[in-house]
């Protein structure tokens, strides 16, 4: 009976979160203090967690906007910079052939933030830009996972992830402070933001050992970070009353 459930714990265990030849490590010879075992265990754990807790974590920004009827606080300009680093990371890891986990978070925030960036516009009354917009980045991603695109095209798209995150970032950080508020902002969805990131640090560093992806998730979880400070500090502060509806 041990023996049945010990072959069940092995199946879920070595495809998933550790190679059988460490999993030999830990369950056979018992050796529950070994260091590149538990690092392993560790980063796939928290890759499998991010990746889990990324099909939530736009979601309270998105209910928030449709709730309000209103994407007030909001910069465009971040949210497709921030769009386009997501793009960056998930077609550079798929073009490298890089294990699902240690970017996994990328392509269910990708289609969350493409959400908010039409919602965005929806509320701005530019719905049928909005749609263009849709149907032209689904074209753009075609392209880019196609064959016909080089693995130089997709690196360097990869390496524009620091400028678009820093610059993204600084222009919804540059926002905040000119309203002397956080908006629509879910805070929710910050703190998320910056908990993944900086996860994300180890991760990237453990299972890809790839410079280009741990410096951009080191560069945004500064970024995250100072967005997170700044809806602590405006906290309490509330969008001036309109009397006018939001057109």
């Amino acid at each position: 009976m041990s023996g049945e459930a010990d072959g069940l714990f092995k199946r879920v265990l070595v495809p998933i979160l550790l190679p059988e030849k460490r999993y030999d490590q830990l369950s056979v010879h018992w050796d529950l203090l070994h260091v590149p075992c538990l690092k392993i265990l560790l980063s796939k754990g928290l890759g499998l967690g991010i990746v889990a807790g990324s099909l939530l974590v736009k979601l309270p920004q998105i209910f928030k906007i449709l709730g309000a009827k209103s994407a007030e606080g909001l910069s465009l300009q971040s949210v497709m910079l921030e769009l386009v680093a997501l793009t960056g990371t998930a077609v550079y890891s798929i073009a490298n052939n890089f294990p699902f986990g240690p970017w996994g978070e990328a392509l269910f925030l990708t289609l969350q933030t493409i959400t908010i960036c039409f919602l965005v516009m929806h509320y701005r009354g530019e719905t049928v830009k909005g749609v263009a917009f849709l149907a032209c980045y689904a074209m753009l991603l075609l392209g880019l996972l196609s064959p016909l695109t080089t693995l130089a095209v997709v690196t360097m798209l990869q390496a524009s992830n620091v400028p678009a995150v820093v610059i993204g970032k600084l222009l919804q950080a540059a926002t905040n402070y000119h309203n002397g508020h956080t908006g629509q902002l879910s805070a929710i969805t910050v703190f998320m933001l910056f908990g993944g990131s900086l996860a994300r640090i180890f991760t990237s560093i453990q299972e890809t050992g790839d410079p280009l992806m741990a410096g951009a998730f080191v560069v945004s979880s500064l970024c995250n970070g100072l967005i997170a400070a700044q809806v602590l500090f405006y906290w309490n502060a509330k969008p001036p009353h309109k009397h006018k509806k939001e057109k």
